[in-house]
């Protein structure tokens, strides 16, 4: 999913708001939220920052571990930006690349390593890195200290050459063919030259640019000498709105999409970086189970959690998510705007009947009559595999209004009843993020209409992505101090603010 802004302080907050900011990643995946919540903080804000993040996998809990040291540690920003780009997104990084891993975040690891050489491989050891008025604590077991050594060294005997014969065996199968050409059927032409030109090499640049420097395996990608560690269609540019990487300026080459990418993310981390050195912003890295971080944060404490997707039916569950993150949400009187942020990505298809389906295939439905002004078909089709009707078929989920369908789920999960058992409500209209955010917006024959339905469909994104935002709607009595007991009730409204 792209990343968003969970803060968007101006709509919620204020852009004068003069208290410290908690922000909770609590099924990060890799930073991209992170990057872009704190690039986007607006520069009235100077109040203390603190960013909690956590995954289960320690994959991503080392890359992010990484990332943040690359940012926080190295004094040149533009070789800072550069370097994050590359660790990030390339299979290949240049030598350079390398040997800020190994001489300027390593011994940062290894002083650690040594530490705590004795203790036993299941305790759990935190260390606080300091730099300036900003730090980052890492929260992990020994064993885990330990093995954070290995994604600063490329694997004995594993060339440039070698690995992306690995890389390429996985992004360019032959079993995975038709799969690739489905996918370059929602491209345009420039699009699939860029995107084949990606899954041959892996690496993030604009399209001319020279690869000659790229001659070093990512050791944070490549763990052994034989497994590419992603799946074959895994994209860089999957992770950032397509709008704002389309409208970014490319030179030139102005159908360039990793070049955009490419730029977006330069001018993206420069704002990142640069709040960093602005605010005094402390991260927080745990390698936990979902399930196992509420009991290690502290309650009422934070002013965003965004949970990804965790609360679709199939992973943690919505009623499980809610439960174990509303006592870490602020309470409406420490701040009435505190938001979680919930993601459901499956909850449409799941909760869609075949009756709902067929429905929305007829001739005569909207969603039919709307394909085919932005899909005309210009001639009677050679099969049932004709590329005409796979793209169809592909594209009849963006056209589609689910309202109706989120509605049954909210009520079949008992969405309304929650606020009774877990004091936490839906919040009726959004301050964070879109309800629908990748719905279409304009109407077919709309100015930008074509273009808006081709990016969607380009990007993979199918429009039932749905998000809710929940509030706290009620104080706990053990939150409040006596000082505050004493204001609510002299200031009492009619409903009750604590349990």
């Amino acid at each position: 999913m792209p990343a968003f802004d969970v803060l968007r302080l101006g709509s919620n907050e204020g852009n004068g708001y003069g208290k410290q900011l908690n922000l909770l990643f609590a099924a990060s995946g890799d930073l991209r939220n992170v990057v872009k919540t704190l690039a986007e903080i607006p520069s009235s804000y100077n109040e203390p920052v603190t960013v909690t993040v956590n995954d289960r996998d320690f994959d991503i809990v080392a890359r992010n571990a990484i990332l943040l040291l690359i940012a926080l540690v190295l004094d040149d920003m533009d070789e800072a930006i550069d370097c994050i780009i590359h660790i990030w997104y390339s299979a290949l990084i240049r030598r350079s690349d390398l040997e800020i891993l190994q001489q300027r975040i390593r011994p940062l690891i290894e002083s650690v390593c040594a530490k705590v050489k004795g203790k036993q491989s299941t305790s759990i050891l935190a260390k606080t890195f300091t730099f300036g008025q900003r730090s980052l604590r890492l929260v992990l077991q020994k064993s885990s200290w330990d093995d954070l050594l290995a994604y600063m060294s490329v694997p004995a005997g594993l060339t440039a050459e070698q690995a992306n014969r690995i890389r390429v065996a996985c992004t360019l199968a032959e079993s995975r063919k038709d799969y690739r050409h489905r996918q370059w059927l929602m491209q345009s032409p420039s699009h699939r030259v860029a995107k084949e030109r990606f899954r041959q090499d892996g690496v993030l640049l604009p399209f001319g640019s020279s690869r000659d420097e790229f001659q070093e395996p990512n050791p944070t990608l490549y763990q052994s000498i034989d497994i590419w560690p992603m799946k074959d269609a895994s994209d860089p540019l999957s992770g950032w709105s397509p709008k704002d990487v389309e409208d970014t300026s490319s030179g030139p080459a102005t159908a360039d999409i990793y070049g955009k990418l490419f730029y977006f993310l330069r001018g993206l981390l420069r704002s990142f970086i640069l709040q960093c050195s602005k605010l005094h912003i402390s991260f927080r890295l745990f390698h936990l189970d979902f399930s196992d971080l509420n009991t290690h944060l502290e309650p009422n404490y934070f002013s965003r959690i965004e949970v990804s997707n965790v609360s679709d039916n199939g992973y943690v569950g919505i009623h499980r998510t809610v439960a174990m993150m509303a006592p870490l949400l602020q309470g409406p009187l420490v701040n009435r705007h505190a938001t979680l942020i919930t993601l459901f990505m499956n909850a449409v298809d799941d909760t869609m009947t075949q009756r709902d389906r067929l429905a929305a295939m007829s001739p005569q439905s909207q969603p039919t009559r709307r394909l085919l002004k932005y899909l005309p078909i210009n001639g009677p089709p050679e099969g049932s595999y004709d590329p005409a009707i796979i793209k169809m078929s592909y594209a009849r989920a963006n056209v589609g209004r689910y309202d109706d369908v989120f509605d049954r789920f909210m009520k079949k999960m008992a969405f309304s009843e929650i606020e009774e058992f877990l004091s936490m409500a839906v919040k009726d209209k959004h301050t964070v993020i879109d309800k629908w955010p990748y719905q279409l917006k304009l109407r077919p024959g709309q100015p930008g209409a074509q273009e808006e339905f081709d990016r969607v469909l380009g990007a993979c994104l199918s429009g039932t992505e749905r998000y809710v935002e929940w509030r706290r709607t009620k104080m706990y009595r053990e939150e409040m101090d006596d000082e505050a007991i004493n204001e609510l009730v002299e200031n009492m409204i009619p409903w009750d603010l604590w349990r």
